[in-house]
């Protein structure tokens, strides 16, 4: 056998690991549909000048588009990792990369904002469905022992690598444009899926179990409920409406009714999901999921890592540009200071350090990721940023990242027996792509409601701006942007210089206030995960051998 070919390590007696040649080849297209995930959301912050040039996006269209990825994979990554169980990983992992691709296409030729996000960010989103959760769950059962420790940090070195995307994309992006960048994307997720036929043979045992189509439903509107609702927060209102609210539900915004009907139909879930399991075995969320304390902080870990990269990607990217200037190589130049960091530590720990807790990595990591978001508030300016400030936070973002992410995954594996294992990474993917879409809803919603409300409030109380213009901006959103920008917005409010200049100082300030306020609220989120650590045992729990049902074991079957 070789490293292109065969498992890194065959399971022995009792599930004990055998010694072998750590396999190369299958960690290094794990890493590149990994790696492709991250640099389509990359592309999109580079793309946001772009987009508000040429598709006439708002503030809210782009957290819009930030989201929905997150959205419809965090609805759909729960099942992606059943249909692997039931239909394949590989099939699962090949499909999810074609999709992905025809995403990318629709993205490249979208002739607007629309298009752009109901069509191309929802098919990313559906392939990454079943793209990512493959990565996750073709690692348990392709390495094992150790190799399974090491392949894990891969898979989380990867968002780090994937840091040469925005800057290689950048580069694209300002030769040949935002359409030209997509369409590079599209190319790149069609060679993932023609790599996927040198990935091992795994052996299939899942033929016979049953798609639970009901609690996919169910998981599908009630998360989708929960972050529409957060994302509507910014432009409905939390709870007197604004002019942009579609409806009222008894004379309040729709947002926060959302989030509870959201937040009801996940607990029927949870209720449906173990009478599911009951009688068939197997079900989209199983039990020992929800009831292993392990398991919960491995996915809380997983949760609040990518939760960290919504809050940058939502506050630090458009911020640059919008308000700093930045350009989109500038920007991208800061994702390799946060990627070397991530891949050194996401990979280099758990080479360097095996026998550290995890715990104590984990608890180290938040710790890490909290400094950052507070470095990073501080480098914010009443007209840009402080670029000392922003590449510091940028460092100190990769370090935290990159801790987290070499424990996360295999947290999770320790706790479960091989096919729940291989399964979780559908669920490990859903926690990822949500935390990353309330990192983006959430944090949006301070940033834009922040500036809107303080703005109002702030020209409710000067005495210089007229009742006409204050009437005026009682129905307006205001979006993150420059004072030139938000002099613009204005453009069509009748006023004199001296309340225009006074409307863009009142602005100037709270854009400054409500970003630094994002921050905070970032970094609060983070350190709320050190509450989870306690339950994060180590390698005690350890049933990675494959001393669980045995399914899915690595063989000779396609």
């Amino acid at each position: 056998m070789n490293a292109a070919t065969a498992p890194a390590a065959s399971t022995g007696p009792a599930g004990a690991p055998a010694k072998g040649r750590f396999a190369v080849l299958p960690i290094i297209i794990l890493i590149l549909a990994q790696m492709g995930a991250s640099g389509d959301n990359g592309a999109l912050s580079l793309a946001t000048s772009a987009l508000t040039d040429q598709l006439g996006a708002t503030t809210s269209d782009i957290q819009l588009a930030n989201m929905i990825y997150p959205l419809v994979g965090g609805a759909f990554m729960v099942a992606g990792g059943l249909l692997g169980t039931i239909f394949g990983w590989k099939r699962s992992f090949r499909v999810g990369a074609l999709v992905c691709a025809a995403g990318e296409v629709a993205l490249a030729l979208a002739p607007s904002m629309a298009v752009f996000i109901w069509v191309g960010r929802v098919l990313v989103g559906l392939g990454a469905s079943l793209l990512i959760p493959s990565v996750l769950g073709l690692v348990p059962l392709i390495y094992r022992g150790a190799d399974r420790a090491v392949a894990f940090g891969c898979i989380g070195a990867a968002s780090g690598l994937s840091a040469l995307l925005p800057l290689a994309l950048g580069v694209v992006m300002e030769a040949a444009g935002m359409r030209v960048t997509f369409m590079v994307l599209a190319v790149y997720f069609a060679a993932v899926a023609a790599l996927s036929w040198l990935l091992p043979r795994i052996e299939h045992t899942g033929g016979g179990l049953r798609f639970d189509g009901a609690g996919v439903a169910l998981a599908a509107v009630g998360l989708f409920l929960v972050l529409i609702g957060l994302s509507g927060i910014s432009s409905w209102g939390l709870i007197a409406p604004f002019p942009g609210a579609p409806f009222t539900v008894f004379g309040i915004s729709p947002a926060l009714p959302a989030v509870a009907c959201g937040i009801a139909v996940l607990a029927v879930l949870v209720r449906v999901e173990r009478g599911v399991e009951a009688r068939h075995g197997i079900a989209l969320l199983p039990r020992s999921f929800l009831e292993t304390p392990q398991v919960l902080a491995g996915l809380a870990a997983n949760a609040i890592t990518f939760f960290f990269m919504g809050a940058q990607s939502i506050l630090m990217a458009p911020y640059l540009q919008l308000v700093a200037g930045w350009t989109p190589i500038e920007v991208g130049v800061i994702s390799i200071v946060t990627g070397v960091p991530t891949f050194a530590c996401a990979l280099g720990i758990p080479k360097l350090a095996p026998r550290a807790h995890p715990r104590h990595i984990v608890q180290l990591g938040y710790l890490a990721m909290a400094a950052a978001l507070g470095i990073m508030a501080l480098s914010v300016t009443l007209d840009g940023a402080s670029a000392e400030g922003v590449f510091i936070g940028a460092f100190v973002a990769g370090v935290g990242a990159g801790t987290v992410s070499s424990q996360a995954s295999n947290i999770v594996a320790l706790a479960l027996p091989e096919r729940a294992a291989a399964q979780s990474g559908g669920i490990q993917s859903t926690m990822r792509n949500v935390g990353q879409a309330v990192g983006v809803a959430l944090l949006g919603a301070v940033l834009i409601f922040g500036i809107t409300t303080t703005v109002r409030a702030k020209a409710d109380a000067d005495p210089q701006i007229s009742s006409e213009v204050r009437e005026r901006l009682s129905g307006m959103t205001i979006d993150l942007g420059s004072n030139g920008s938000f002099e613009k917005q204005l453009s069509g409010v009748e006023m004199g210089d001296a309340e225009r200049d006074a409307l863009v100082g009142i602005e100037s300030r709270a854009r400054f206030t409500s970003t630094r306020a994002a921050y905070a609220v970032g970094a609060l989120v983070v350190l709320l995960g050190l509450a989870t650590t306690p339950a994060i045992k180590g390698a005690s729990a350890d049933r990675s051998g494959g001393s669980g049902d045995g399914a899915d074991r690595p063989g000779s079957a396609g």
